[in-house]
């Protein structure tokens, strides 16, 4: 079955079933969706958790042997698989519909990758999660609707945000629900009471004079690698996780390449995140895509220990050659 992001909690309240997929290209949401299964399944007795990291052309091997072995402990538990891709192969495509077809009651499988494309959405193993699970497909705040999305975070947080506060919130973040989430989050700790206003906005934007990861490949898109080389040093200063700065700048690939093909939905882009899509459009054909998703690749491993490296160097050389300026050669070897 497919379930929407807003009525899994209702769903989870009235059942569990044995296999999740999460979708979507938004990481608060897809956090805070795996993180409703996981606790309703640690209520149903799921204790132990196990989680496997993979991409196009991984073992699946281990991955079968690990979901199909017995606890020490007899525990039932949750495999979390997490793609880096909707599109995990051959191999991966048949070793999920193995898994799903199982149906073991002491395992609850947890699936979570990007926003899956139409060919993605009909392979094999996605059919098999509608028919054994629920597929739950995260799809990013429209900027319709952002003031009225912030509202309802505010309340969730016993916040009482008036209009002009949330019009400045949402200026503020345009779009980001992980900036929005934290400006809120800084908001319930800095005013007195219940009550936010533009004033208290204001005074927390103020305060708050950190690097944004978000603004990130949107420097990039712009072309100004001096800048976006900056705000990547300072964000590796503050202890940004790699995983998300690699996110912002995969992303920034990805809206790039989509964006070659179907120009960006006015009701989904912000005035100035336009401006520098466009700027981008306008070097793209200088750019090799296929170059930018080797980098992304090599980071990605580096961070996940697979590949010797710096992340924070390769995502520096990923950032330059998505300004556009031109970056150390990458051989056949280092595609490995």
């Amino acid at each position: 079955m497919k379930i929407y992001a807003d009525s899994l909690g209702t769903h989870l309240e009235q059942q569990l079933l044995p296999a999740y997929l999460i979708s979507g290209d938004e990481p608060l949401l897809m956090g805070e969706a795996a993180d409703a299964v996981r606790a309703r399944a640690r209520a149903a007795g799921f204790t132990e958790r196990e989680t496997h990291f993979l991409e196009r052309g991984s073992d699946w091997n281990d991955v079968r042997a690990s979901a199909s072995t017995l606890s020490l402990f007899a525990e039932r538990r949750i495999v979390e698989i997490r793609l880096a891709s909707g599109k995990p192969g051959a191999t991966g495509n048949a070793a999920l519909v193995s898994l799903l077809e199982a149906r073991d009651p002491d395992r609850l499988l947890l699936i979570t990758c990007p926003r899956l494309d139409r060919d993605a959405q009909a392979a094999e193993w996605v059919r098999a999660v509608e028919k054994h699970g629920a597929w739950v497909q995260v799809w990013p705040v429209e900027a319709s609707k952002f003031v009225s999305w912030l509202r309802t975070r505010c309340r969730r947080l016993k916040l009482n945000a008036d209009d002009e506060a949330l019009a400045l919130l949402a200026e503020r973040t345009e779009g980001n629900l992980l900036a929005a989430h934290q400006e809120i989050e800084k908001l319930r700790l800095l005013v007195r009471g219940d009550r936010v206003t533009a004033e208290d906005v204001l005074n927390s934007v103020a305060d708050s004079a950190r690097f944004d990861v978000f603004k990130l490949g949107e420097c990039a898109l712009a072309g100004d690698a001096e800048r976006t080389l900056r705000m990547l040093d300072g964000l590796r200063a503050e202890g940004v996780e790699p995983t998300l700065v690699l996110w912002s700048l995969s992303k920034t690939v990805r809206d790039l390449w989509s964006s070659l093909t179907s120009p960006p939905s006015a009701a989904r882009s912000w005035p100035r995140q336009t401006a520098a899509l466009e700027a981008g459009r306008r070097r793209a054909p200088r750019l090799s895509f296929p170059r930018l998703t080797a980098r992304a690749v090599r980071a990605d491993r580096m961070i996940k220990g697979r590949l010797s490296g710096n992340p924070w160097d390769e995502m520096a050389l990923l950032a330059a050659e998505l300004c556009g300026e031109p970056a150390l050669p990458l051989t056949r070897g280092m595609l490995k």
